[in-house]
């Protein structure tokens, strides 16, 4: 074995089957896992959420309480809407689908650009914040340490991701676990040591509102609650995320799924309205190179045994680091599956959609891993001026969801039962998401949010140049497959259409075509052999690659449909062929690699047709650019390569666009 494939085995691990059926059922989630894997974005977010609405309600402590159960009821609403997306849409998708199917393409195209910005920004803050937590119980002398320590957390849990999704939440259950012991420990453990003053603090946050609307006015009151409550809104982020991965979830996927948002949304819920009671009942103020956390923890224990306080301490403070970690583990599960939605769709490279041996999107999790590795290094890993990019993104996202979900039941209101109820439901998330959208853009605009809009901005237009350029491809290809399907028949007329079989004969020359299809391309190409060569050949073999990407691993029945589709491809050439006096014969194979699996095929065809030459056809664009490089793929040339590799002709016949 090369050394290169040791060290992918040591690494990545091994290749997976596609075409095992029982497949799915090893690398799909259950519940709880799916809860680890997806829901932990939102759950850590209590690590800086909370933390950003007491620091900026610093002179205002008390009103955290009307933020918290302002975010509360915000999680309730927009899970339970997403969890009627996840009805309407079992098959997943997510944002991205759900404004395609339901608005319109373009406005899918924007819900799923900004959903890919929120991702990447997904990874960076949670691994940035995961360091702070990290370094909050080191010497701060070592603080300068922190952004070596989250490039190597990135690259890491990059690495894990490219092994498989099941492989890189089941190693983290652990610290999971961890996090929610101890924070709930330390939720009930503040509130029953002062549960005598609950009375009190509802009273000082009464007084609080008062004196604020005395001095500021109403509007004063509103602003302030506001920014607080736009600049916490990080904490909603991640509700979207089991609707985009539902894919991944043991059947009955709706059932996981719908019980994955429900530990999600009462986890979440629980977890930050707690810690700010908590803030509150301790007295909790900030102090330099700290986090919020820490700060609460100390003050916590401080009565305790001081080996056991410490221990508590530096456990939960590592629990929160290492849960900001796993939250990670959102963008990079979920953005490579928008982004593999996407190039399906044609708005983003084809590429994206290719699955690794490890039936992961590689290219997409490199992609998100290496963005985050960029906006690490050029923000210093600050959380502070992440977070003021961060959740601009997802708003728009959720607002388009929930307006495609309104939009549906009030078209179908006269089919689907109790679509008042859903309606209701889905256009108080619409309401809701919009409201923040709206209020956490005016906030965080100046502060920095303009460059998230400028980023997503980018993004969209890179789309749609994308998306033209494939389509007007496509029309190109298109009117070439008319012209030479009608032609196809005049082009052969010096050929006799036979009545008798040909038969075989194994050491006549034969021509051995790769297609795709029974497209103009493989048309072309065909024609093109039989103008160049006459009667040199005598067998003509076709060979097709039915290739599994992110579109068709989705169930055995997909993959079942897609060898119906190229065995149906197949059998036109032979026939086409066979009419006309030549023995045909067709090889098929389903896998991730067109080269690997050609490569496959080729001894039974060397085999049976020892005397043959190999052709595939390419596109030729009139300029050679880096978007022609980069939309396009060259399977022919590797092909090429592999095969001269083993002294064996293969001839590429160029289809200028």
């Amino acid at each position: 074995m090369p050394e290169k494939d040791i060290l992918k085995n040591i690494f990545i691990g091994k290749g997976r089957n596609p075409n095992d059926p029982g497949i799915f059922h090893k690398i799909a989630l259950i519940a709880f896992f799916a809860w680890v894997g997806l829901g932990s974005d939102g759950l850590s977010s209590s690590c800086y959420g909370p933390a950003e609405v007491m620091m900026t309600l610093r002179g205002h402590p008390y009103l955290s309480i009307l933020v918290a159960l302002g975010s509360v009821i915000t999680i309730f609403i927009i899970s339970t809407s997403y969890s009627q997306i996840i009805e309407l849409f079992p098959s997943g998708g997510g944002g991205y689908l759900v404004a395609s199917k339901l608005l319109s393409p373009h406005l899918g195209m924007i819900s799923g650009s900004a959903l890919l910005i929120d991702y990447v920004l997904t990874i960076t803050v949670s691994i940035a914040s995961g360091a702070d937590a990290f370094f909050s119980f080191l010497p701060p002398a070592l603080y300068h340490y922190k952004i070596y320590f989250a490039l190597i957390m990135v690259i890491f849990l990059t690495v894990m991701n490219l092994r498989g999704v099941k492989e890189s939440v089941t190693m983290l259950v652990p610290i999971f676990l961890v996090f929610v012991i101890t924070h709930l420990f330390i939720i009930i453990f503040s509130v029953a040591t002062h549960f005598l003053n609950l009375p009190e603090v509802a009273s000082k946050a009464h007084y609080d509102l008062s004196r604020t609307y005395v001095s500021l006015g109403f509007f004063g009151v509103f602003f302030i609650l506001i920014h607080a409550y736009s600049m916490g809104a990080g904490t909603f982020t991640g509700i979207e995320a089991v609707s985009n991965g539902i894919q991944i979830l043991k059947e009955p996927k709706v059932h996981t799924a719908r019980k994955t948002m429900a530990y999600m949304a009462v986890s979440l819920s629980f977890t930050v309205f707690g810690l700010m009671l908590s803030y509150i009942l301790f007295n909790v103020s900030f102090q330099p190179g700290k986090t919020i956390n820490a700060v609460l923890f100390e003050k916590a224990t401080q009565l305790w045994n001081p080996s056991l306080s410490y221990t508590f301490v530096i456990i939960t403070l590592l629990s929160e680091a290492a849960l900001l970690f796993v939250a990670a583990q959102t963008g990079f599960i979920d953005g490579p599956r928008v982004l593999s939605n996407m190039a399906l769709d044609r708005w983003m490279p084809t590429r994206f959609a290719a699955l690794s041996d490890r039936l992961v999107a590689q290219k997409g999790i490199l992609l998100m891993g290496g963005l985050a590795l960029l906006l690490m290094i050029f923000t210093d890993a600050s959380v502070t001026i992440l977070v003021v990019l961060y959740s601009i993104n997802v708003f728009i996202t959720f607002v388009l969801s929930q307006l495609g979900m309104v939009r549906h039941w009030w078209i179908f209101r006269g089919k689907e039962k109790k679509w008042f109820k859903k309606l209701i439901i889905n256009g108080m998330g619409l309401l809701l998401s919009l409201f923040i959208l709206i209020s956490v853009t005016v906030v965080k605009f100046y502060e920095g949010g303009w460059v998230t809009i400028i980023i997503t901005g980018s993004l969209i237009t890179f789309a749609i140049v994308i998306r033209r350029h494939y389509i007007k491809t496509s029309k190109d290809l298109g009117r070439l497959h008319e012209l030479l399907e009608k032609s196809i028949f005049s082009d052969m007329k010096n050929l006799n259409e036979v009545k008798v079989k040909p038969e075989y004969n194994k050491f006549g020359k034969t021509a051995v075509l790769l297609v795709n299809g029974f497209t103009g391309i493989g048309i072309h190409s065909l024609l093109n052999i039989i103008k160049l060569f006459s009667n040199t050949f005598k067998n003509y073999v076709f060979i097709e690659i039915g290739v599994i990407d992110a579109g068709v691993f989705k169930g055995v029945n997909e993959i079942q449909q897609l060898k119906g589709k190229i065995e149906k491809d197949i059998e036109q050439y032979v026939e086409l062929m066979n009419r006309h006096g030549y023995y045909s014969e067709g090889f098929i194979s389903t896998g991730l690699d067109v080269v690997e699996e050609t490569m496959k095929l080729v001894p039974d065809v060397k085999d049976k047709f020892p005397n043959s030459v190999f052709f595939g056809g390419q596109i030729v664009f009139k300029k050679d650019t880096l978007l022609t490089r980069l939309l396009h793929n060259y399977t022919v040339f590797s092909v090429q390569r592999e095969l001269y590799h083993q002294g064996i002709q293969f001839v590429i016949l160029p289809i200028k666009m």
